[in-house]
C-alpha cells in the first residue's frame, strides 16, 4: 500500500487477458476494506486510466486527479466523518517498461508535419505496434512494413497491407453495431486506404500536440487524426484505427475482471461506497465492470472523456439496436449519479468516430459530432436518450455546486476547463466527483 495525497492507495494490475496480475494486491485490499477498528473505510474510489499510457504515466494520472481531490475534501462538510481509499487499475494499453508478464498496449501517432508521410515514419509505428495485439504479430508488422514502400503505386501492395492490418483485429465486437468496427471489417480491402487518404484536419494545431498533431502533453491522448494526406497517410491512419479497435475489445476484458474484483469487495462489505472513475477506455473498462455478470451497484460512476460511442447508453440508437451499455440504464445498475465530461476539445475521441464514419459512407460536415452516428462520448456525451434519464449541464467552477440526481446521466460539457483529452486532473473535475459522491 501507498498514498496519493495522504490517501490510502492499492494498484491493482490486470493482464491483457483479464487475469489478476498480483493475488498479494488483491489481498492487501479486501483486507483494507475488512477494518472494522477506527481505520474502517466508507469510500472506496476505483480509478482506470485509458489508452496510449504506461504504468507511470497511469499513476501521474492518478496523483493529478486525486492531489486535486485531496484538496477539495476539506471544503465539503459532508464529508468531513468519511473515510477514503484508492484502488488504481492499471491495465495493458500501452507497452509497460518493466514487466513482460503485463504484455503490450497502444501507441500514439508519428510523423514530422507537412502534407505526405514519408515511408520511414510508418515504418517506426509498425515496428512500435509490435506486441500490441493479442494475436501473434511480429511477422505479419515485419511483411508490412516491406510493403511500404511502392505501396502509393501499387493496387496489391495496397490490398495486401490492409488484408495483414485487419487480420490483426479481433474478428468479433462485443459492440460493432455502434462502434462501427464491423464496417471496418467488412469494407472492400481496395477501397479502405482511399477511405482514409483524406485528412480529417485541414492544418495543423495552433500549439502543442505530437508528430500527428493531437497527442496532448498530459499523457494519454491516442491521436487518430492528422493534417497529412496521401496512401501513406492512410496507412498510417489505419493503424491507428486497427490499434483503436484492439484496445476496445481489450477494455471490455479488463472490465470483466473488474467485475469480478468489485464483487469481491461488495461481498466483503455491503454497506461501503464504491465510486468508479474512468478516463478514456478507462471509462469502458469502469463501465463494463459495471454491466458485469456480477451486480456491484457503485455509488456513483465518472466517466472522463470516456473513449466509447456516445450511443452507449441509448436505446434504440438507430431505431433497432440498443447501445451496448443500455443496461447500466434501463436496469439502474448504478445506485446514485453517472456522469460523463465532453468537449470539442477532445480531438482523440471526436476523430476516432469520424474515422469510423467514413467506412459507413457518413461523410459528417463536423467530424465526430453529435449528429455523427459513430460519435464518441468525451466528444458529445451520451446522446438520443429518453426525457427523465439524462440531464444537460456544465464542468462548474470548482467553487459551484451540484445538484446531481441519481441513476441519470448528466452530460457536463467541458470546453472551459478540459483543453484536451487527457486534461481531466483540475479542481473542477475533482469538484463534480466529490458532488457526484455526495459532498
Amino acid at each position: 500500500m501507498g498514498t496519493i495525497a495522504g490517501l490510502p492507495f492499492f494498484p491493482l494490475e490486470i493482464t491483457k487477458d483479464g487475469k489478476l496480475f498480483s493475488a498479494e494486491q488483491k489481498s492487501a485490499i479486501r483486507n483494507a476494506i475488512s477494518q472494522t477498528d477506527a481505520s474502517k473505510l466508507t469510500d472506496v474510489f476505483v480509478i482506470s486510466h485509458g489508452w496510449n499510457n504506461d504504468m507511470a504515466d497511469a499513476r501521474n494520472l492518478y496523483d493529478g486527479l486525486f492531489n486535486s481531490i485531496s484538496a477539495l475534501i476539506p471544503k465539503h462538510a459532508s464529508l468531513a466523518n468519511r473515510k477514503f481509499a484508492i484502488v488504481g487499475v492499471f491495465w495493458p494499453s500501452k507497452k509497460f517498461a518493466d514487466s513482460e508478464l503485463i504484455p503490450s498496449g497502444g501507441a500514439a501517432g508519428i510523423g514530422d508535419g507537412g502534407a505526405d508521410l514519408s515511408s520511414s515514419v510508418v515504418k517506426q509505428k509498425l515496428e512500435s505496434l509490435k506486441g500490441t495485439f493479442d494475436v501473434p504479430d511480429a511477422a505479419a508488422l515485419d511483411r508490412a512494413k516491406a510493403l511500404i514502400d511502392g505501396i502509393e503505386n501499387s493496387p496489391a501492395q495496397q490490398k495486401e497491407f490492409v488484408d495483414i492490418i485487419r487480420a490483426l483485429v479481433p474478428k468479433t465486437s462485443s459492440d460493432a453495431a455502434d462502434g462501427a468496427s464491423d464496417k471496418f471489417l467488412s469494407h472492400p480491402a481496395g477501397e479502405v486506404l482511399k477511405t482514409l487518404s483524406v485528412p480529417p484536419m485541414s492544418a495543423p494545431p495552433p500549439s502543442g500536440g505530437g508528430a500527428l498533431g493531437l497527442d496532448d502533453p498530459a499523457g494519454g491522448a491516442a491521436s487518430l487524426g492528422d493534417f497529412f494526406s496521401g496512401v501513406k497517410a492512410a496507412a498510417s491512419r489505419l493503424l491507428n484505427l486497427a490499434t483503436y479497435f484492439q484496445m476496445k475489445e481489450r477494455a471490455g476484458v479488463i472490465g470483466k475482471a473488474l467485475n469480478e474484483m468489485l464483487a469481491s469487495m461488495r461481498q466483503l462489505r455491503p454497506d461501503l461506497r464504491i465510486h468508479l472513475i474512468g478516463h478514456s477506455f478507462g471509462a469502458r473498462v469502469v463501465t463494463a465492470a459495471v454491466d458485469g455478470p456480477v451486480a456491484v451497484r457503485p455509488a456513483s460512476l465518472a466517466l472522463l472523456q470516456g473513449a466509447f460511442s456516445h450511443n452507449g447508453f441509448t436505446e434504440k440508437f438507430d431505431g433497432r439496436a440498443d447501445g451496448f451499455f443500455r443496461k447500466v440504464i434501463s436496469q439502474s445498475k448504478v445506485d446514485g449519479p453517472i456522469f460523463a465530461t465532453h468537449t470539442v476539445n477532445d480531438k482523440a475521441v471526436g476523430i476516432a468516430y469520424a474515422l469510423a464514419s467514413r467506412f459507413s459512407n457518413d461523410q459528417a460536415t463536423d467530424f465526430g459530432d453529435e449528429n455523427d452516428v459513430f460519435g464518441g462520448l468525451g466528444r458529445n456525451g451520451a446522446v438520443k436518450m429518453k426525457p427523465g434519464e439524462f440531464v444537460k449541464g456544465t464542468l462548474l467552477a470548482e467553487t459551484a455546486a451540484y445538484q446531481f440526481a441519481a441513476k441519470k446521466v448528466h452530460n457536463l460539457r467541458a470546453d472551459a476547463f478540459i483543453s484536451g483529452h487527457s486534461d481531466i486532473e483540475g479542481p473542477q473535475v475533482a469538484n463534480a466527483i466529490l458532488y457526484a459522491i455526495g459532498g
